[in-house]
């Protein structure tokens, strides 16, 4: 695509720049058409973005909403069949203020302000549009051919809350219409698939006014949680660690030496109790040194293995809150090993065959990144090498291809962590191994060798999950709240179709708890239809057991799963059957 730049030259962009240019011209040209339709809206920035583009606009006494879309996107298709010329233009710095000023754009003459005195003040034009800006754009308006406004916001001028609030007009634009329908037809389904659309049709939690970001788990979500926990415990059983559960709040003191009040106290929450200070726990690991530290250590006990689900608190920016993919308040499926350094290797393949273990239970694809020494790191020479040295090993010797991040390893030790790709393409860092100097160090931990002589243990951070919380939104998201059977909140619903069958259906039900099935009977007095259609799109049952007259006379069932077959069975049979499909967390 042919592209122009701000020194006036034309020139072919690169592939992947295609769609930033596309997007950034789609920028002026909604601008071009709000000036038109609303002629007193003064600007503020309106970038290109990874997802789109959006305008800050100060619209006076004006409003937007989506309503007014159909009108501006006319307007937009309107300047785009005017094939309209962008052309660009250079001025000094007080010119360039004076041209905006002159104009009413008085946000962008306050920007020229804040820019370098030697910057370059470029300006790009398309009829009587000119807005100043550095490109490069589109050669002709006739060359944006798909796009769409896709919602409205508030934002603050400089994202600063002592400026005035701008309204945010965020779109979306690609090169051609069939790669816009595909992406539409993706937001569509996203929607479809939105946790907390779901979680609140499913009644798994809710967030209250009281709390901002912190869950509260319902009933039917607690069910799932459960169920997703008692995997996880018996993994932990499986692969030798013991558990542990450490305090929500500790000592000023504790946070001090972990270094966490120096360098995260910002994120978290403090409280003064016999008037010292104490913090809610941001994260498990100070907990456990604390165990480790409690008694004298031999090199016997190593590799010492802890895990814990630990609820942690932390502060994220409200605007930042997002249903359970990022919250307050969360359970971290965690665990912490010291280790000597030659188990290294060893520990690290057997931890990642256990994270990679989780992610095939639910069928998410995953690649690995492997982020070695970053410039301000601490430990020596020596205990680093070894450290990058037994995660790469471990790495090959699982055969599992990785991307390699050089220098981008956390300051106290080299990691490997985990990608997961979702059902709608979106990339998630969940699991991580992280190898630790710091907080051993900080600890003074120790441990007896085998030569006698005190030696530093070092420390394995891990998580599979991430959190219960995200991952469960993510879960909620992948199965579109169709969750396999092992993990619905409720496994078969019961449907007698009449008054008369009801005490079949409580017969029925109680045979099914008394296996360890989860079941609900829909008692009311609503069609058996209404019933069914509820059970498969609000509940999302994995099973229907419709029970009328002829079952209750038989003292069969019928039986309808997620594909709409229904079959009649023996009860018994039933049991058998989803006992066994539960057993082995199919699905």
């Amino acid at each position: 695509m042919k592209v122009l730049y701000n020194d006036g030259t034309m020139g072919e962009c690169a592939p992947e720049e295609e769609v930033h240019v596309i997007r950034h011209s789609a920028a002026h040209i909604m601008a071009q058409a709000i000036k038109r339709l609303y002629p007193e809206t003064h600007f503020g920035y309106g970038p290109a973005t990874e997802n789109g583009f959006y305008y800050d606009v100060d619209l006076g006494d004006a409003h937007i909403s989506e309503d007014d879309f159909p009108a501006i996107e006319a307007e937009m298709k309107k300047i785009a069949k005017e094939n309209l010329k962008f052309t660009t233009f250079e001025l000094p710095r007080d010119e360039a203020k004076a041209l905006m000023s002159e104009r009413g754009e008085l946000y962008k003459a306050e920007h020229i302000d804040d820019l370098d005195p030697d910057a370059r003040i470029t300006f790009f034009q398309q009829g009587e549009y000119i807005d100043m800006c550095v490109g490069p754009h589109i050669t002709y308006t006739k060359a944006l051919k798909a796009f769409k406004l896709t919602g409205v916001s508030g934002a603050y001028w400089k994202n600063d809350a002592a400026n005035k609030m701008l309204t945010r007009i965020n779109g979306i634009a690609f090169p051609t219409k069939e790669e816009l329908d595909a992406h539409l037809a993706f937001i569509e389904e996203a929607k479809k698939r939105d946790h907390r659309r779901i979680g609140q049709e499913m009644e798994l939690f809710m967030f209250a006014d009281e709390g901002p970001g912190f869950p509260f788990w319902l009933p039917n979500g607690m069910r799932l949680k459960n169920s997703l926990m008692d995997y996880w415990h018996e993994m932990q059983t499986a692969y030798g660690y013991d558990e542990v559960q450490t305090p929500i709040i500790l000592s000023r003191k504790l946070w001090e030496t972990s270094g966490h009040w120096d360098h995260y106290k910002a994120n978290m929450y403090t409280t003064l109790i016999d008037e010292e200070d104490y913090a809610v726990k941001p994260m498990n690991c100070p907990g456990a040194c604390l165990i480790y530290k409690s008694k004298p250590r031999s090199y016997r006990e190593l590799p010492l293995k802890l895990a814990e689900a630990g609820l942690d608190h932390r502060h994220e920016m409200r605007g930042a809150l997002h249903g359970l993919f990022r919250v307050r308040s969360f359970t971290q499926d965690d665990a912490h090993l010291f280790v000597t350094p030659e188990q290294i290797t060893s520990l690290v393949t057997e931890t990642a065959a256990l994270i990679t273990s989780y992610y095939k239970q639910f069928g998410f694809p995953y690649h690995v990144e492997l982020s070695t020494r970053p410039e301000d790191s601490m430990g020596s020479d020596e205990d680093w090498a070894l450290a990058e040295a037994g995660l790469k090993e471990a790495l090959e010797t699982m055969g599992v291809d990785y991307i390699l991040n050089e220098g981008d390893g956390a300051f106290y030790g080299p990691k490997i962590d985990f990608h997961l790709t979702d059902c709608l393409g979106r990339t998630w860092q969940c699991g991580t191994i992280q190898l630790d100097f710091q907080l051993p160090q900080n600890f003074e931990l120790e441990y007896t060798g085998a030569d006698g002589q005190k030696h530093r243990p070092i420390m394995i951070h891990r998580a599979g999950f991430g959190s219960f919380e995200r991952f469960i939104g993510m879960l909620t998201e992948q199965y579109a709240g169709k969750f396999p059977t092992w993990l619905a909140p409720c496994q078969v619903k019961v449907l007698p179709v009449s008054e008369k069958t009801r005490d079949y259906a409580k017969e029925v039900a109680d045979k099914l708890k008394s296996a360890g099935i989860r079941v609900k009977v829909d008692e009311r007095d609503e069609k058996i239809g209404y019933k069914i259609r509820e059970a498969r799109s609000i509940d999302r049952v994995p099973y229907m057991l419709i029970l009328g007259e002829k079952e209750a006379e038989a003292g069969n069932i019928s039986v309808r799963d997620r594909s709409n077959e229904t079959v009649q069975k023996e009860l018994d049979e039933f049991i058998a059957e989803i006992g066994r499909e539960i057993a082995a967390r199919e699905g």
